[in-house]
Parts: structure tokens; sequence; C-alpha cells
């Protein structure tokens, strides 16, 4: 079956970097599409960056998003962190009209 999962959150303090990391099985990974989404408390679901099999996409400066397709796994570089930026963080892919998600890894960025 399809798994996502996410790892690299955690507790940092403002200005500080974090890569998150999105291990996969189950699908295709190379043909489908892959995105980081976060939600914060209280919150919708936000989009931050999203890839296509073509290549890599960016949603802002601060946060890249890279995919290795060899390992089936999704990467996030967040870097000058602010307390905003708190959220659950979460992967999900899209092939065709199927889709699905991780359950999320924390990240809390605060003094």
């Amino acid at each position: 079956q399809v798994q996502l999962v996410e790892s690299g959150g955690g507790l940092v303090q403002p200005g500080g970097s974090l890569r998150l990391s999105c291990a996969t099985s189950g699908f295709d990974f190379r043909a489908a599409d892959m995105s980081w989404y976060r939600q914060a408390p209280g919150k919708g679901r936000e989009l931050v960056a999203r890839t296509s099999p073509a290549g890599d996409e960016s949603m802002e400066g601060r946060f890249t998003i890279s995919r290795d397709n060899a390992k089936n796994t999704l990467y996030l570089q967040m870097n000058s962190l602010k307390p905003e930026d708190t959220a659950l963080y979460l992967c999900s892919m899209r092939l065709g009209v199927f889709d699905s998600w991780g359950r999320g890894t924390q990240v809390t960025v605060s003094p």
C-alpha cells in the first residue's frame, strides 16, 4: 500500500534551519506530483511547495523542495525559519486521480 512517512521536524530557534524528509513506498515515485503542506493550530492546510516529475519548484525563497527518485524520498529544506512557520508539515502525493498523505512532522520555531 501507499506509505508516506515524514521526519526531520523539531524545535528550532528563529533564524535556524531544518531539513524535512518524506520516505515513500507503494507507488511510482518518479511519476508522481509531490508536495509539502503545513497546518498551523486553528488554521487550514496551506501548500508550501510542490514538485512535478519534470523538476523541482519552490513556493518561496526560504524553502526549497527536492526529490531523490533513487531513494523514493522527498525533501524540504527550510532556512531562516520564523515563529509563524510553526506547524505540522505534511507530505502528499498525487498520481492521476489518486492522492495520499503522510501523518506529518511537527516544526516549532521558538526562542
